[in-house]
């Protein structure tokens, strides 16, 4: 599926410099299987680098000035090294101008280059394509330079870029998109970046993104809300239960013993995030054993605790799970990402998914009037370098 963007790319390259590219990286997506909005209560989150990804080309050009081109905007721009890096009014210009901010705040030297990109991540989709970008310029640079720069911390500076942009993000994106091996899920630790691999290989099954095509504007304000509710719970907890030092340690039993302790919300936060943080552990299990069906049944339990305990859905969203639940051949399906609009991730069994796009299509249609978007993904490889 990559071939067609490879050969586009480097060919634009050649055609925009006159020559052909000294380095050529994929940089890919993510999703995540299961563990959502436990990165910030001390959980496991689950993720995977996907074959959708950004291309680069990279060449040395022997001056002290960068040129870099983004093949799908139609747009490019030049930055001179020697000048500080400062934000610009073009907001995927910044993304870059962090990188190489990042690494020269890092002590690390380099010259000049040209560069062109392309992209096949469905932007605004939830698939992390500014994680991509970021790590697959960190990745280019250094290999382009010969920079002794390890994985963990191409992650660590591809989120410092994002954090000078103005994007408060995690590490999960950027940790999946480098780290990330084909049929393998990464179990990862975002407190100190721990992490194993777990196998993913779904044979059987295919895994198809529902794009709601829908961003409600509750996110951010919801997003700090629930961070201070399960802050107040995880304290109540801790006071009843000094040998609790975080949710990882808390059982369900201990929180039910607590629910007249705490009002009713911030019982509702502190239940999902125990469950959910016990059920990325059963996923893994699930996933080593090839029990995909369990899987799938955890994924429904995960939806119904964002929808109804944490309350980050929306309507559109569970109408496309619970149309899921009862479609014989979808076996799994959550919200995927922070809530409020996004996509669902599915697990269809093969042969079944012309027929599911279909009836799914028509049925959102004729619910809200919205065009309903399906991305196939499979689990890949993180950054690499052709």
């Amino acid at each position: 599926m990559n071939d067609i963007l490879i050969q586009n790319t480097v060919a634009f390259f050649e055609k925009s410099f006159g020559s052909s590219p000294q380095k050529t990286v994929l940089s890919p997506g993510r999703i995540n299987i299961i563990g959502e909005h436990i990165d910030y209560n001390d959980g496991y989150v689950l993720p995977a680098a996907i074959d959708k990804v950004i291309c680069f080309a990279f060449e040395k050009n022997n001056t002290k000035t960068s040129k870099i081109i983004a093949i799908d905007l139609n747009e490019e721009f030049e930055i001179d090294l020697t000048q500080e890096v400062k934000l610009s009014d073009v907001v995927w210009t910044n993304y870059i101008r962090g990188v190489i901010k990042q690494l020269q705040d890092n002590g690390f030297s380099f010259d000049g280059f040209n560069c062109v990109f392309s992209s096949n991540i469905p932007v605004g989709s939830g698939l992390s394509s500014s994680a991509a970008l970021e790590c697959g310029m960190i990745f280019g640079i250094k290999s382009l330079f010969d920079l002794k720069i390890e994985k963990k911390d191409i992650s660590l500076l591809g989120q410092k870029a994002e954090h000078w942009v103005g994007i408060n993000c995690g590490i999960m994106d950027q940790f999946s998109s480098v780290h990330g091996l084909e049929n393998k899920v990464i179990q990862l630790d975002c407190n100190n970046l721990d992490f194993e691999y777990h196998n993913a290989d779904f044979k059987d099954y295919s895994l198809i993104l529902f794009d709601s095509n829908v961003k409600h504007s509750l996110f951010t304000s919801e997003y700090n809300t629930r961070r201070i509710e399960c802050e107040e719970g995880l304290s109540i907890i801790k006071s009843h239960f000094p040998e609790v030092k975080s949710f990882r340690d808390a059982t369900e039993e201990q929180v039910l013993s607590l629910k007249d302790k705490m009002t009713e919300k911030v019982f509702s936060r502190v239940h999902f995030v125990v469950k959910e943080i016990n059920r990325v552990i059963k996923a893994c299990k699930a996933l080593d054993e090839g029990n995909i069906e369990l899987l799938g049944e955890l994924l429904f339990e995960t939806h119904y605790g964002l929808s109804q305990e944490y309350e980050v859905s929306c309507e559109e969203l569970d109408m496309l799970v619970n149309t899921a639940k009862e479609d014989d051949a979808i076996v799994g399906s959550r919200l995927m990402g922070g809530g409020f609009g996004g996509c669902t991730i599915n697990l269809v069994k093969k042969g079944n998914e012309n027929e599911v796009k279909r009836k799914f299509s028509k049925l959102y249609l004729d619910t809200f009037g919205i065009e309903l978007k399906f991305y196939d993904v499979k689990i890949s490889n993180g950054t690499t370098l052709l």
